[in-house]
Order: C-alpha cells, then sequence, then structure tokens
C-alpha cells in the first residue's frame, strides 16, 4: 500500500521578504565629540555623568599633536602611514613617532573606557574625521593635499574603513552593553565643495569637487561602517541633503548655521534623525534650557512637522567640540542639552 503524501505547506510570502532592519536607538542628548583637559578617565567620568542615555569617547586635543582630529583619525588607518610636518600631517612609506604617539593616545583612551565606563548600556557614539575632511588634511608624500588625488582618496577611504570597523569592535568589547555609533566629522566638506581649500603653497585654491563624486566616494564608507552612522558639520554651508544621500543615518549640524529647511524636511520625511547642536561650542552666556525647547520646537513647526514627533525625530548637542571651552562651560553645555531634551517629552 503506498503510504499518503504529505502535503506540501502553504509559502508564506512574507518569509521570503527582506527582514527590516532595525533603527537604531538614539538618545536625547549627546555631545559633539572634543573636550577641554587632557586626562581621558575624567573626561569620560564627566561625558557619562551628563550624558548617561547617549555618551560618547571624548577627543582631548589639548594632549598635542596625534589627539587632533587628523592625527587622531589618521591612528585608525590600516597599511596607510602618517608624519607630522610643520604643515601638517603627511602620508609617508612607514609610521615613525609621530603616528606611535597618535595611537598610544587612542589606546590610553580604550583604556579609560574599560575603567569608567565598562558597565554602560546604550547607544554610545565615537568620532573620527569622515574620509573627504582627511583627505584634505593630509599631503602626499610628493604634492599637494591627498584630497586632489583620487587613487589616494580612495585608499584612504578603504583604510579608515577598515581601522573604524576595529576601533567600533575594540570599543564593543570593553563595553559590551553599547550600541555603537559612528559619528564621521566633515567639517572640511563645503570647502571641497566650494574649491576653497589652499594649495599647500598657500597661494592658490585647490578645484572644487563635484558633489556626485563626492557622494559617490562618501556613501561607499558609510554604507560599509558597521551600525548606524551620523556625518557632522557645524561649518557655513553644511551639505546636509548629500550626507543624506549618502547613506547617513543621523545628520548633526549647527541649528544656527543651517538655511536649507527643505533638505532637513526631506531628510526627515526619509527616516533621517537630527542632531541639532543647540548651544556654543565655545563660552558664552546660556538660557534657561526650557528656552532652547521652546527655540527648538518653533523650529520644528517652521519645518512643518507637528510637535508630537520631535522628541523622537532629534538628539540635542552642542553646536561644535567643546575643546575650545572651559572646563566649567563645557560641563554646563552638557547638562544644557540634557535638560533641554527633558522638556521636549511629552507631558
Amino acid at each position: 500500500m503506498t503510504p499518503p503524501i504529505d502535503p506540501v505547506p502553504p509559502v508564506d510570502p512574507s518569509a521570503e521578504e527582506e527582514p527590516v532592519p532595525a533603527r537604531p536607538s538614539w538618545g536625547p542628548a549627546t555631545g559633539v565629540g572634543s573636550l577641554p583637559g587632557t586626562d581621558p578617565v575624567e573626561a569620560l567620568f564627566v561625558v557619562t555623568g551628563e550624558l548617561p542615555e547617549f555618551a560618547h569617547l571624548p577627543e582631548l586635543p589639548g594632549r598635542g599633536p596625534g589627539a587632533d582630529l587628523v592625527g587622531r583619525s589618521a591612528a585608525l588607518l590600516v597599511d596607510l602611514a602618517v608624519e607630522l610636518t610643520p604643515a601638517g600631517w603627511r602620508l609617508v612609506p612607514r609610521p615613525g613617532i609621530d603616528q606611535r604617539r597618535a595611537e598610544e593616545l587612542l589606546a590610553r583612551d580604550l583604556d579609560a573606557l574599560y575603567d569608567v565606563a565598562e558597565g554602560y548600556a546604550g547607544p554610545f557614539k565615537v568620532q573620527a574625521a569622515g574620509p573627504w575632511t582627511l583627505a584634505a588634511g593630509l599631503e602626499r608624500t610628493r604634492g599637494d593635499r591627498a584630497v586632489v588625488d583620487p587613487g589616494a582618496r580612495r585608499d584612504l577611504a578603504q583604510s579608515l574603513t577598515e581601522g573604524l570597523a576595529a576601533h567600533v569592535a575594540a570599543v564593543s568589547a570593553r563595553v559590551p552593553g553599547a550600541q555603537v555609533v559612528v559619528q564621521l566629522d566633515e567639517p572640511s566638506l563645503p570647502a571641497v565643495l566650494a574649491g576653497a581649500l589652499p594649495t599647500a603653497s598657500g597661494w592658490g585654491k585647490l578645484s572644487a569637487v563635484e558633489a556626485p563624486v563626492v557622494e559617490q566616494e562618501l556613501a561607499a564608507v558609510v554604507g560599509a561602517l558597521p551600525g548606524p552612522v551620523v556625518v557632522h558639520c557645524c561649518a557655513d554651508r553644511a551639505p546636509l541633503g548629500l550626507f543624506r544621500a549618502a547613506g547617513a543615518d543621523a545628520l548633526s549640524f549647527d541649528l544656527g548655521r543651517v538655511q536649507d529647511l527643505d533638505a532637513l524636511g526631506t531628510a526627515v520625511e526619509a527616516g533621517a534623525h537630527l542632531f541639532p547642536g543647540v548651544v556654543p561650542g565655545t563660552d558664552a552666556p546660556l538660557p534657561a534650557p526650557r528656552a532652547t525647547a521652546s527655540r527648538l520646537q518653533a523650529w520644528w513647526r517652521e519645518l512643518g512637522f507637528s510637535a508630537e514627533g520631535l522628541h523622537e525625530a532629534v538628539t540635542l548637542t552642542p553646536s561644535c567640540g567643546l575643546a575650545g571651552a572651559t572646563p566649567g562651560y563645557a560641563r554646563r553645555a552638557m547638562s544644557h542639552v540634557r535638560e533641554a531634551a527633558r522638556y521636549l517629552q511629552p507631558e
């Protein structure tokens, strides 16, 4: 007797669909990156105390060469070497004392992270120069800035991406409860697009790079990084639409400098998160946190959105890094954005 044939189960159409990626977890307030001072342990105590729901790994450029934006980011590079010259950082055939110093400073920061924040849980941000700012800040071994050389840009971008992925893994190993967010700092990008970068001699300007080229090369880095990516620019004419088109999950900017509200509205409608900088990065009188929240609510209505979704759409920050501020102001600025964010929560 032939055994009965089991019926073929119906195919669930949804089973073949691509899984929807989880939305990144964002906190209500965070810092941009840099702080005054030279002690990484103290800086981390301040950051985790003032910004407990979205801390970041502080940058301390006051420690000198290798702790600055370009030198610190160069310490992440894989199979590429740099050295410091009187004119700035330069690509060289092999690493020397300057690169080792930058790497040692970064290693100290990771040690401090383990000591201070091992039990931290939640979103946690790390920062590095984006590929265009890094290429604009590094000279080739012979010649002008690396930004003028497509081959040098490609090598730098690939090396930076690999180094950042390893950095994220190192942070995750020291703080297992952290959901690591990568911030790419692109303060030089408006000058790259406008042809405003000076040549190495200082007598001329480098040619502008076309926006589609910038977007394509930035997108290659953003798309290859693990976890959510924020692109930050607190300069005038920050190309926020380009950042979003390149795949950034979030846009970080100085609220007082943004004029292209259409680009921001389009980004929000497409699901981008916003990091508006709402207080100065250097010492200045601060309003009451409630006044800052009211200013942001008015701005949000100008964008054309209802107030109910504001608290979920933004993470408040200072307008730029705080390295040029006094320690007391830096602490107050972080406390201010945290308290202002509380007033955005629904009652």
